[in-house]
């Protein structure tokens, strides 16, 4: 049978204090509020906090830890953004319950596991300067066959043909885009590329498709084979669109994950 909620509050309010020296203890330079949100996080893992129930307050956490009010706002911020409580004027803060609509995913095997792969490289197919068709005016707020430098790609791994990038880029012609795409030939040179600079923002899209004839014969697969396209469209510090296209990547070689709430501490095993 679960605790009745008011027996886990008492308990939890009766937790003698922490001292600063034992918030942050020597040799270990991670800053306060940090440690005081991974110790909320752990206790939230462990039921000690459920959906709805109150966090201890700040002139509670102040006492506990020995740090300051803003320390304690830092904390407490931090576990805002990672969705796992909810603050309420002159009530406090809550732990909210597990919303599957706010699951962010993204898609690592890029950005975490490919930038440390040697074998990762990026082949320049194309990079020119052409004449915008309608589609590409439009999403680029031109005016019709107006010069944009396009931009094919192909990201290999061991050899192996896995994202086809389309991309089209408003043409300036005091920046050397072109000769610049040239010697982008490492996934970091394009994570880093010379057109990112001057983009403040940018809105990412991505849905299940059928490869067209280009971006199939390019990723060495059937015509129509699934894959995800990721489209995604960047603006300059004037709200102008500055950069447009589209990652096609292979289905069978990504997976979208995600974590939605806090997971469990993990236990050293069966005890003897």
């Amino acid at each position: 049978m679960a605790e009745p909620r008011e027996k886990r509050t008492a308990s939890r309010t009766a937790r003698p204090p922490v001292s600063a020296a034992r918030a942050q203890d020597p040799g270990d330079f991670e800053p306060a509020y940090l440690r005081i949100a991974r110790a909320l996080s752990d206790e939230i893992a462990a039921g000690e906090y459920r959906a709805g129930d109150q966090l201890p307050t700040e002139p509670q956490l102040r006492a506990r830890y020995g740090v300051s009010p803003v320390t304690v706002r830092r904390a407490i911020n931090i576990l805002l953004d990672r969705g796992l409580v909810t603050t309420t004027q002159g009530k406090g803060t809550f732990v909210r319950s597990m919303d599957m609509g706010e699951a962010i995913f993204r898609l690592q095997e890029i950005t975490e596991v490919w930038a440390d792969d040697d074998s990762v490289e990026v082949q320049l197919l194309e990079a020119r300067i052409v004449l915008a068709d309608e589609q590409v005016a439009q999403m680029l707020e031109l005016a019709p066959d107006a010069l944009v430098v396009l931009l094919r790609r192909v990201i290999r791994r061991k050899s192996v043909p896995l994202i086809y990038q389309v991309e089209y880029v408003t043409y300036d012609e005091h920046r050397p885009l072109v000769e610049a795409q040239l010697q982008v030939t490492s996934l970091e040179g394009l994570l880093r590329s010379p057109q990112a600079e001057g983009v403040l923002s940018g809105r990412l899209t991505i849905q299940a498709v059928g490869l067209g004839a280009e971006a199939a014969a390019a990723l060495n697969l059937p015509l129509e084979a699934p894959a995800f396209g990721l489209e995604g469209l960047f603006l300059d510090y004037d709200g102008r669109p500055i950069s447009w296209g589209r990652f096609f990547c292979r289905a069978d070689q990504f997976r979208l994950t995600t974590q939605v709430g806090v997971l469990p501490k993990q236990t050293g095993g069966p005890s003897a």
